[in-house]
């Protein structure tokens, strides 16, 4: 009877002291990370925001320097970025509930939504070959007129390809990332759904999601808690607003124009996890690799970039546009997303990959 007792205690003890080790490793985690971003961003700099969500609970969350400069507003986990090209999963998942849904295909030409573009191989590049960046049709927009830069629409935006007569190679031979795709999606949505593009997107995605702060922008339009970028002018010392690449940024929706906050694409992980807005079938679809990429052992998905860590999956996507620098990976094996969400640039792969050893070591990864 003694020895099973001691048993008992002996098990309880180990149990006690694992649980002491593992938190004094999150909390060496947390100290850690918030020594790294504390060096990233300068309290009195443009900054940004970090967020970590393992599994159901918020294990780190915090924003460094400012989100605004003039006035000085700091940045905060509720603060709306600019997520640049991180907007693509967005429509494609609205792409993709579409399809779910019987009411456009994947494998439908884009002929179909366009019949307005003259060149016959339009016939052979279908959906999925958008969402993949495997479509072969090049970015050839003008960018010699800067109210045409700074102001077109997504429409406006792809309209030199009604005269486009040359792709960079064959549909679904090969990969080339292409902004210009998914401004086609725009109107696929819009038309495949009967309604405006932005009314789909809130009705059935960002309102079922719970991102109710979640904007696309327009010129004109508030946005609250709108954080901007910024560029250091090296001749006058200044940080001076940098919202918008000078001749790579087009005023589209569907491609990369998307606000949201650290806080609210929480809400959108666990819609995704959850199967909220997409089945399991569809979402899996999107986060499976379809072709390889210019980037070493990746490839991409419909609207993400798949790769691996530790021999586990890593879905993820980058966003740049004028200072926003931004980053969303998702490692479903351990059921964690990290976020980065900067005003500035910084050395973004090094700061994932110095984060991830982190959080691996904190077994959160």
């Amino acid at each position: 009877m003694i020895k099973k007792w001691f048993l008992v205690l002996f098990s309880l003890l180990g149990s006690v002291l694992l649980l002491v080790s593992c938190n004094i490793r999150q909390d060496n985690a947390i100290t850690e990370i918030d020594e790294l971003l504390t060096r990233v961003w300068p309290l009195d700099e443009p900054g940004g925001v970090v967020l970590v969500l393992h599994k159901d609970k918020v294990v780190f969350s915090k924003g460094y320097g400012l989100a605004t400069i003039n006035p000085e507003t700091p940045a905060t986990p509720a603060t709306n970025f600019c997520i640049a090209s991180v907007s693509k999963q967005f429509a494609s998942i609205a792409t993709l509930r579409l399809a779910q849904e019987g009411r456009l295909s994947l494998e439908d030409p884009v002929s179909k939504y366009f019949p307005q573009f003259q060149a016959p191989f339009f016939q052979d590049i279908t959906l999925a070959h958008l969402l993949s960046h495997t479509s072969g049709i090049p970015d050839v927009r003008p960018r010699t007129d800067s109210l045409y830069v700074y102001h077109s629409t997504d429409v406006e935006s792809y309209s030199y390809l009604d005269t486009l007569s040359f792709l960079n190679f064959l549909p679904g031979s090969s990969y080339q990332y292409m902004n210009p795709t998914y401004q086609l999606l725009y109107t696929v949505i819009e038309k495949a759904s009967g309604i405006p593009f932005e009314d789909y997107m809130k009705n059935e995605l960002f309102q079922p999601a719970g991102m109710s702060n979640t904007l696309y922008f327009e010129s004109g339009r508030d946005i609250p808690s709108m954080a901007h970028g910024y560029l250091f002018n090296s001749d006058t010392g200044i940080w001076e607003e940098y919202d918008y690449g000078e001749a790579s940024f087009f005023a589209s929706k569907a491609d990369g124009a998307l606000y949201t906050s650290a806080e609210e694409f929480v809400l959108w992980e666990y819609a995704l996890r959850n199967n909220t807005i997409l089945g399991q079938e569809m979402t899996g679809k999107a986060h499976t690799s379809h072709i390889w990429t210019d980037i070493p052992d990746t490839g991409y998905g419909y609207g993400w970039f798949i790769s691996q860590i530790n021999g586990a999956p890593k879905i993820y996507h980058t966003g740049d546009n004028g200072g926003f620098k931004i980053y969303a990976g998702r490692y479903p094996q351990t059921e964690t997303l990290l976020l980065i969400f900067s005003t500035r640039d910084f050395e973004r792969e090094d700061t994932v990959e110095k984060m991830e050893r982190i959080l691996g070591e904190a077994g959160w990864l």
